[in-house]
């Protein structure tokens, strides 16, 4: 009797059995959920690494991408030269010159800003178109630039007469007649300057002073008959020229030429400014130069009229002249900024 008790004593009882059975279950299960979430973490982190290489992958696309499409827009804009051009500019490759002869018809009122206001402030200089070009020969890199703004001013004025003869046909009326004769001023006044540049590179002079080529031609007008009435026509038309310019910038209408939208928000307001100080600068000493005419047309004496650089310093010579001139001459150099902005804006 007493070994059966031991041996019942020693064999597990049901109970005891299922427990230790369900203890080992509940290990098992712990170590699957663990490998489990193992497993899941492995499979984060390499969804996570692959997100990452394809990231880098788009990375590397949209900088090709970007690549090619420059590379695409550039020859585009070789294979287009032949094209026809913006406005009245006949092929691409005139726009695209009179483009860059905006940008130094801008330089070379810069540089008479800078003149001007040096004239104004320690005297000395030579505050004209001619003075402004000379200035950049004295190195070969001021040579090639001017080089290329010749070039840039030529197929500018092509582009500009083009307009004048027979341009601007979106608009009607009195605003088209107004913008042609803007346009066959700009054109002369251009092929003035290019003319100045040409000379320089040939021959190493710009031929004098604005003034001296004003007296010349004053004289030989005045030598006519009836001359005096030539000349005091033509300081009137310089004259009504200046007006007209101080309106166009006053009203602001110059922006009609503008495409904005190709300029930054925060420049637009800018340019505009620019554009109205520059006009109206334009437009007096335009004013003055034709007033210089009709005062030699009555007094039938050529060295009363004069160019450009008279112009200014008849200007400094007057009550607060020096302080008008260096207002002048930051118009000037305004203007010149001003078609930095136009060489790029510009849609006519």
């Amino acid at each position: 009797m007493t070994t059966t008790s031991r041996e019942d004593a020693q064999e597990p009882t049901g109970d005891a059995a299922e427990a230790d059975t369900s203890r080992e279950d509940a290990a098992s299960s712990r170590n699957e959920r663990r490998a489990e979430e193992q497993a899941l973490r492995a499979e984060d982190r390499a969804d996570d690494a692959g997100r990452r290489a394809e990231r880098s992958d788009d990375t590397g696309e949209q900088i090709e991408g970007r690549a090619e499409q420059a590379a695409q827009k550039a020859y585009s804009e070789l294979a287009g030269l032949g094209a026809s051009g913006e406005g009245e500019a006949p092929v691409r490759a005139v726009e695209l010159l009179g483009r860059v002869g905006l940008v130094g018809y801008g330089l070379v009122h810069v540089l008479i800003g800078v003149i001007a206001v040096h004239v104004a402030w320690r005297g000395g200089g030579q505050p004209d178109q001619q003075g402004a070009l000379t200035g950049l020969t004295g190195s070969g890199i001021g040579v090639a630039v001017l080089a290329v703004m010749v070039v840039g001013l030529l197929a500018f004025a092509v582009w500009q007469g083009l307009a004048a003869a027979a341009g601007f046909r979106w608009t009607s009326g009195m605003t088209r007649v107004r913008k042609r004769v803007g346009a066959g001023a700009k054109t002369i006044a251009v092929l003035a300057v290019a003319v100045v540049g040409i000379r320089l590179l040939v021959t190493g002079s710009s031929g004098g002073s604005s003034s001296s080529s004003t007296e010349g031609v004053t004289a030989g007008l005045l030598a006519l008959p009836a001359g005096w009435i030539v000349v005091g026509l033509l300081g009137v038309v310089v004259v009504v020229i200046g007006v007209i310019m101080s309106y166009t910038g006053i009203a602001r209408t110059f922006s009609d030429d503008l495409d904005y939208d190709r300029l930054p928000d925060r420049l637009r307001r800018p340019v505009e400014v620019l554009g109205v100080a520059g006009h109206v600068a334009r437009a007096v000493a335009f004013a003055i130069v034709g007033v210089l005419f009709v005062v030699a047309a009555l007094q039938t004496d050529p060295a009363r009229a004069g160019g450009l650089d008279q112009a200014l310093t008849t200007l400094a010579a007057q009550p607060y002249g020096p302080f008008l001139l260096l207002a002048v001459g930051a118009g000037f150099a305004a203007f010149g900024v001003y078609s930095f902005a136009e060489a790029w804006a510009r849609r006519i």
